[in-house]
Formats: C-alpha cells, sequence, structure tokens
C-alpha cells in the first residue's frame, strides 16, 4: 500500500513538473552570433559589428560595447515558439551627427526589431514603428555549435 501510494505521489510530481521542464529550456537555447548591418543615413556612414548573443529559456540577449559607452549596443527580447520575435534594441551613438542633426555622441536611442528565428539562423529587420524613417538596419543571427567539454586524454 504504501509503495503504492509513494508511486501515486511520484507519478503526480511528474507530471505538475514536466510542463515547466519543458517550458525552461528551449530550441533556440545556446550561443548565436548577430551581424548587424546599417546603411548609410545622413551624414553618419554605413558600418557593420559582430558582436556575441545568447539564447536561454527563449530569452534573446546580445550585446555590443562596453555599457553607457560609444557605439554601445543591447538587444534583448522573447522569441516565440514559432520563432517569431519582437527584440528590443537600446544603445549609446558613437558619433556626432549620427542618426540625425541632434543626436550627439553618447547620447542613447532606441528601436524595435522584427526578427525570424529557426533552428541554427535568424534573420530581422529594423521595425520602422509608426512610419517614422529611420536608417534601414538588417540583422543575421547564427547559431554557433556546442563545445564539447575538454577531454584529459
Amino acid at each position: 500500500m504504501k509503495m503504492r501510494n509513494a508511486s501515486r505521489i511520484l507519478l503526480i510530481c511528474a507530471v505538475t513538473l514536466l510542463p515547466g521542464a519543458l517550458v525552461a529550456g528551449g530550441k533556440y537555447d545556446g550561443n548565436w552570433i548577430t551581424h548587424l548591418a546599417c546603411e548609410a543615413h545622413g551624414q553618419t556612414p554605413a558600418y557593420k559589428w559582430d558582436f556575441p548573443s545568447t539564447i536561454k529559456d527563449g530569452m534573446f540577449t546580445g550585446q555590443h560595447g562596453e555599457k553607457d559607452g560609444p557605439g554601445y549596443l543591447l538587444i534583448e527580447g522573447k522569441i516565440n515558439p514559432d520563432g517569431t520575435s519582437k527584440l528590443e534594441a537600446k544603445g549609446t551613438v558613437s558619433q556626432n551627427n549620427a542618426h540625425g542633426v541632434f543626436a550627439m555622441k553618447g547620447n542613447s536611442y532606441s528601436y524595435k526589431i522584427k526578427a525570424q528565428f529557426s533552428d541554427a539562423k535568424g534573420s530581422g529587420t529594423r521595425d520602422e514603428g509608426a512610419g517614422i524613417l529611420g536608417r534601414n538596419c538588417t540583422f543575421d543571427f547564427t547559431k554557433q555549435p556546442d563545445t564539447p567539454p575538454a577531454s584529459d586524454h
């Protein structure tokens, strides 16, 4: 009788915890490289950046540069189960006259990114939102292979 009750309790715990275990890790989780390419806009020249990013539990985080420094960019957001995402980009202007006449080096900016992820790749574009034109930027995301632990052989 006690064995049967213990089995029932174990089964109930397993069924209760299973949804949490399924949500904890995601099929997109891992280390990624983000490639950002922005076209010239006004007096600001075109530029390209490559930087590491991660997806953990379906949450994307990528960072270029040092926080609050010129050229800093932080991209964050949730990846939906179907791979769609609306990421938030927040950064610091890296040079004077970037993003318009009034943007000066060190000023903050932000925008959204419409993105689509698959198992090992993704792409996105800067979202124009309410039709306010900004610079055209594209994003390519590439998942990095898992690195096996070093062997002691």
